[in-house]
């Protein structure tokens, strides 16, 4: 529905011969209604407009995003180009424009010379209006989005833009600024219709709900990854005013009862976390030395403890991985490995046959195909494109990420492909160097993350409750900070869980991370752990700054590539310790991190100076291992740590 309409409302480029003489592009901007999204859309009048010209948002790596006029030529050439990646992903979180692959700033032009422009963006991405008046009298906007992206400016020949202001009033707050009367601000925390996080579980009707399970990785990546947030402004945009809405202890109360029977909202004393270190990655040589002649592992426990406290070293990982993803047993021999190689080979080149035989006229009758084709292509040309392994154009990295993929889609047509799973199989194909070894590991690890991926998305739900638990019980204050600044669901964390962590460490670091997570040590679900030591680092900036919404979504977002990954395994690590060692764990905790009851009560045994410090671990999860934590002091007991060393020696 056009709620606003104006004709005469110019853009005043400067493509002219002189360059001191304008040329004036004639427009018409609406303000439309479309799904409860105020858009702003200003096209020229021009009925032989390319709509090839429309703006595409390029983005740089300090987010700040360029406004270039795309030709028609270039745009048909962007999708194969690495620069396109960050357009496609960032564009639509801006501005709600169509997606236009990004090019490097050539000017569109036609025969007469002149430039031809459009654009249009919602009202959420809005930060500022500029108004001004020109000597000729007729007045002038530019409106500035969020991020410092300004638009060109538009200049009202015809009639004023004071019912523009007054049309767009009903939908948002303007303030004057203090500095300059001239600019308007937006002030998004007044009449933001909100929509809690409930209907993100319950109330399947919402448009971008609908996005979320249809393509989860596009939103996630493109949304979250601005400061923007136009992903949050919808989810808490709806009917349902702020006033009727229910508490966010109520709500969340409401999902955990659902999802994970109960959630404790009364704080538990933890006691003090324990320090903890790391030691070296684990070697060949240690390695070796913990296989028969046969090549049987000798001893399971003790090898993944290594690999849990110190990572591989990176010649290990082609054939490490393959036991800690399940490719292959951990009681096989190398002959029983090798026929299973051979087995697999077989079975993945008559999966991979199946689509290669694909002819066209069949394919052409063959949607999902088509579709999922399609989304593969375009995600292998835009995949950890930095990375040596993946740079470059014919790269035969790319080739073997696009067919493992296809083939993927054969072995799960059901499933078939969905955005975020290149990125999942990126650093496994990376260490593999094979195609067939990268494809049954990629299996593996699909099998850990599927239900991120699938349609109802119910994984995803059931970690961002129990990762509320969790962060709940740690540290029930900050909870409540949270929850003040409508931030207790943790939509933040969204990016971290659905292709754990990828896009917030480096590429080097995400394999020393996966690995670690791999052992399944110290418990289950430790990525939720980690989360938690991400967020409890970043607490005291948070909360000391009074950060509101906005500012918390900005300060996580930037934290990626910031994060030291050893500091958090280690703080992860304590907190699991930390948990463990309580003697009031409760139930539905105990049940997130796999710990049963005997084990939640750790032995009375203290140590020698009486701090009581010493950590009873679950047999399954440091099989002979005594752990000692801190002393009285609040350091380690270098005593203590030998003896540690000396009980890691194998059987």
């Amino acid at each position: 529905q056009v709620v606003y309409e104006q004709e005469g409302v110019f853009i005043h480029s400067s493509c002219g011969k002189n360059d001191d003489q304008d040329n004036l592009i004639a427009g018409i901007l609406r303000v439309i209604d479309k799904e409860n999204e105020i858009i702003v859309d200003w096209r020229p009048l021009d009925d032989t407009l390319d709509t090839s010209n429309i703006l595409c948002a390029g983005k740089d790596s300090s987010s700040v995003v360029e406004w270039t006029q795309t030709p028609k030529d270039k745009c048909s050439r962007g999708a194969d180009r690495p620069s396109s990646y960050e357009a496609e992903w960032d564009m639509v979180t801006t501005v709600s424009f169509k997606r236009k692959p990004h090019s490097n700033g050539d000017t569109a032009t036609h025969a007469n010379g002149e430039s031809k422009w459009s654009f249009l963006f919602s009202l959420t991405d809005l930060k500022s209006i500029k108004q001004n008046k020109e000597g000729m009298g007729w007045s002038y906007l530019v409106f500035c989005l969020k991020d410092d992206v300004k638009l060109p400016a538009l200049h009202f020949h015809r009639g004023d833009s004071k019912l523009l202001i007054k049309c767009l009033e009903k939908h948002i707050v303007l303030n004057e600024s203090s500095q300059d009367k001239r600019i308007l601000l937006v002030n998004s925390q007044n009449k933001s219709l909100s929509q809690s996080f409930e209907n993100l579980f319950d109330e399947p009707s919402y448009g971008l709900l609908q996005k979320l399970k249809k393509d989860p990785y596009t939103v996630t990546m493109g949304k979250f990854s601005k400061v923007t947030n136009y992903i949050f402004d919808s989810f808490r945009s709806s009917e349902l005013s702020q006033q009727r809405r229910p508490p966010c202890c109520t709500l969340l109360r409401r999902f955990s009862e659902t999802h994970t029977a109960h959630l404790l909202l009364f704080q538990i004393d933890l006691g003090s976390q324990p320090e903890v270190s790391r030691r070296e990655p684990v070697s060949a040589e240690e390695w070796a030395k913990n296989m028969d002649s046969e090549g049987r592992i000798l001893d399971v426990d003790y090898i993944k403890h290594l690999i849990f406290k110190g990572g591989l070293c990176h010649t290990l990982r082609k054939e490490a991985w393959k036991f800690l993803l399940g490719y292959f047993p951990w009681n096989s021999t190398k002959e029983e490995r090798a026929n299973l190689q051979k087995r697999k080979t077989d079975e993945y080149f008559r999966m991979k046959l199946q689509w290669k035989s694909v002819s066209e006229e069949q394919e052409k009758r063959n949607s999902r195909l088509r579709d999922y084709r399609s989304l593969i292509e375009k995600d292998v040309n835009r995949t950890d494109r930095t990375n040596k392994f993946y740079e470059g154009e014919d790269n035969p990295g790319l080739i073997l990420l696009h067919d493992i993929l296809m083939t993927y889609c054969m072995y799960d047509f059901d499933l078939g492909y969905v955005q975020g799973m290149s990125d999942l199989l990126s650093p496994v194909l990376y260490v593999m160097e094979n195609e067939v070894d990268a494809f049954w590991c990629f299996v593996s690890y699909m099998d850990q993350m599927h239900q991120n991926f699938e349609e109802q998305m119910q994984g995803m739900k059931t970690q961002l409750i129990q990762l509320s638990t969790l962060l709940r019980l740690l540290d029930s204050g900050f909870c409540s900070y949270l929850e003040s600044q409508d931030s207790g669901y943790l939509y933040f964390c969204f990016r971290w869980l659905l292709i754990r962590f990828k896009r917030e460490f480096s590429f080097q670091d995400i394999l020393r991370l996966w690995e670690v997570m791999w052992t399944e040590l110290p418990c289950q679900n430790f990525h939720l752990l980690l989360c938690c030591a991400i967020l409890e680092s970043e607490k005291q900036q948070i909360m000391d700054k009074h950060y509101g919404f906005n500012e918390i979504l900005k300060h996580i977002n930037e934290l990626s590539m910031k994060i030291d990954v050893e500091y958090i395994l280690c703080k992860a690590e304590a907190i699991s310790m930390q948990m463990m060692n309580c003697k009031e764990l409760p139930q539905a905790v105990g049940e997130i991190l796999g710990i049963e009851s005997s084990s939640v009560t750790p032995d009375s045994d203290p140590g020698e100076d009486g701090s009581g410090a010493v950590l009873s671990c679950p047999p399954s999860l440091y099989p002979s291992i005594s752990t000692p934590v801190t002393a009285a002091n609040g350091t380690r007991d270098p005593t203590q740590q030998t003896s540690e060393t000396q009980s890691l020696t194998p059987a």
